[in-house]
């Protein structure tokens, strides 16, 4: 039902039940909050948002509009009010801007800016729990800047079903972090860096490793190898002024090379090939033993983690094969060493990534170490890529389209795909069809597992035979759709689905916790609508045509789930169960 509220006198009209907050917007009026996000419900914990609302003051965030409401949102009351509420948070807050991870992408900040905050009208008292947990390779915590708006805790909490982190003391002495004196490390965290993505300061943001990769750029005995995830591309944009969703892929490689990198390839190809590899698996299983099903995806490290913490019992359905980055790893430091001819321990090979816990991948298992070295040196984050090419310079908007090198630049649009929830599915759908009918699926967009709902599921044909497949983003709805899993098996049915996909992150590695801040629902759509477009361009559509996975396998590999593919391109997985106290 519609409603009629004033909004400083100006009349809108608005659904029932909306909030304050998003009424003023449409009558063209901001009013400052900080503690809000639109992805989460609102708490009303920064007090930072207070209007009148017939005659009441309230918090524009937590209070819904009806029928006749008139609102008054500005004036110098509001302002004192207001500037109150943000001086209490800096009370407490660090006064080293300059020093801060988050300068010039801190939220306080740009609040106190906004409110004309220049000074902090009182004392200044740093909160007792200042203890910075570094523990982690993924995330760091930094308690002393925490203000207490609960954004990290529900999203690790109820979004992610991780339950990692709580608010521990009272009053002034309240921080957030794990329980029971416990360190990141020892903790329920699965280093998805979802907490950093929402964390409006410098509470919680990625174990930053730009300094070893300039030591790499500068030593002239390293050869670097860059790589960068498909959701990189539809993202980096945002942190120079281009609307989400805008794919700079050229300018990414033009970018790269600029900062010293030597070759630059793409972890589109690694997908393709994990498609090869995954897909094989699917096919095995559909033809030699159906009752293994289902098959579980495999690339998300914050999901393997998060397996092998609280899914113990499914780990024999997990595929086996690697993430696409690490493949590519191993192929830089064996297939491509040995065609140019060059020691592997002289290469440095850099991921770019839209994600946190590939941090943590890159040392997770003896096997990630299969080419005999370590086989990705070093992983930043979009975030850190973008802090490199503002600090050497270079002026990104401006720069010539760029293209990769080969034969490790080559890739289908079913490689591009990945980077959305749903894409790893639909790529290796497209793939499997091939393997069991030897003919090409007719349509290569697969509808049923596109969308952005946090769980899809439903069911295709493949050569008579019925195929039930699903699709997770977000820990919250993986935990879901497992539990609809060992249901089945505990009641003896048959397993409700096949295949299923499944990414921690939300709209999947779009949404990844190292991708730039700002992410919202609306953002990540917009970049994953970036990567099905460029999919729906590309000439080879398939893994499988990939004309350089076709000459890797001839000339190296020999097929895929072969022993010498099983023994590079496979990983392993260990229960890791939680204890309950610190060390």
């Amino acid at each position: 039902m519609m409603v009629k509220v004033k909004i400083n006198g100006i009349e809108v009209e608005v659904e029932n039940g909306t909030k304050i907050l998003h009424a003023a917007k449409k009558a063209g009026y901001w009013i400052p909050s900080l503690c809000y996000h639109p992805d989460l419900p609102p708490s009303g914990n920064c007090g930072v948002c207070v209007v009148e609302a017939d005659g009441r003051i309230v918090r524009a965030c937590t209070t819904p509009v009806y029928d006749g409401m008139e609102v008054k949102t500005e004036g110098r009351d509001f302002d004192v009010i207001r500037k109150a509420a943000v001086e209490l948070i800096l009370y407490s807050h660090p006064n080293n801007c300059v020093e801060c991870h988050k300068n010039g992408s801190c939220e306080l900040q740009d609040l106190a800016q906004k409110l004309h905050i220049h000074v902090s009208q009182t004392d200044h008292k740093p909160r007792p729990v200042t203890t910075r947990d570094t523990s982690s390779s993924a995330i760091t915590l930094d308690p002393g800047y925490c203000i207490q708006c609960g954004r990290c805790v529900h999203v690790c909490n109820e979004i992610q079903a991780v339950h990692a982190l709580a608010e521990s003391n009272r009053g002034f002495e309240t921080f957030v972090g794990p329980t029971n004196g416990r360190s990141l490390d020892e903790s329920e965290c699965v280093k998805c860096g979802q907490c950093s993505a929402y964390c409006p300061v410098a509470a919680i943001y990625e174990t930053e490793d730009m300094d070893k990769l300039m030591l790499a750029l500068d030593n002239p005995e390293k050869i670097v190898v860059a790589q960068e995830a498909p959701a990189v591309r539809v993202a980096l944009g945002e942190e120079f002024g281009y609307e989400p969703g805008t794919n700079v892929v050229g300018k990414m490689y033009t970018a790269l090379r600029r900062l010293g990198v030597n070759y630059v390839f793409d972890t589109n190809f690694g997908a393709d090939l994990t498609i090869m590899e995954e897909a094989s698996e699917f096919v095995k299983i559909f033809k030699e033993s159906p009752n293994e099903f289902p098959l579980i995806t495999s690339c998300c490290p914050a999901w393997v983690d998060f397996l092998e913490k609280f899914y113990i019992d499914m780990i024999d359905n997990f595929s086996t094969a690697k993430s696409p980055h690490q493949m590519v790893g191993t192929m830089v430091k064996t297939y491509w060493a040995e065609k140019m001819n060059v020691d592997p321990k002289d290469i440095f090979l850099v991921s770019v990534m839209p994600c946190t816990a590939k941090k943590y991948e890159i040392d997770r298992m003896e096997d990630m170490y299969a080419s005999g070295h370590k086989d990705v040196d070093l992983t930043i984050t979009t975030r850190e890529l973008a802090r490199l090419i503002r600090m050497r310079g270079i002026d990104f908007p401006n720069l010539p389209e760029g293209k990769a090198d080969n034969p490790m630049g080559e890739y289908s649009g079913a490689g591009t795909i990945f980077g959305s929830t749903g894409g790893v599915m639909e790529a290796a759908l497209r793939t499997a069809y091939k393997l069991i009918t030897d003919e090409e699926l007719p349509q290569p967009e697969i509808e049923l597992v596109r969308g952005f709902r946090g769980i899809r599921h439903g069911s295709l044909e493949i050569a008579g035979n019925t195929v039930n497949v699903a699709v997770a983003s977000g820990l919250g709805n993986v935990t879901k759709l497992l539990e609809e899993v060992r249901q089945a098996r505990k009641e003896g049915k048959p397993t409700p689905y096949h295949f299923i996909e499944v990414m921690a992150c939300q709209n999947g590695c779009v949404g990844g916790g190292g991708q730039p801040y700002g992410s919202s629902n609306e953002v990540r759509i917009k970049r994953a609508k970036g990567l099905y477009k460029e999919d729906s361009e590309c000439a080879v559509r398939e893994s499988h045509n990939n004309p350089s996975i076709q000459k890797l396998y001839k000339e190296f590999l020999g097929e895929p789930l072969s022993e010498k593919s099983h023994h590079l391109l496979h990983t392993k997985y260990i229960p890791r169960p939680v204890k309950l106290t610190g060390k």
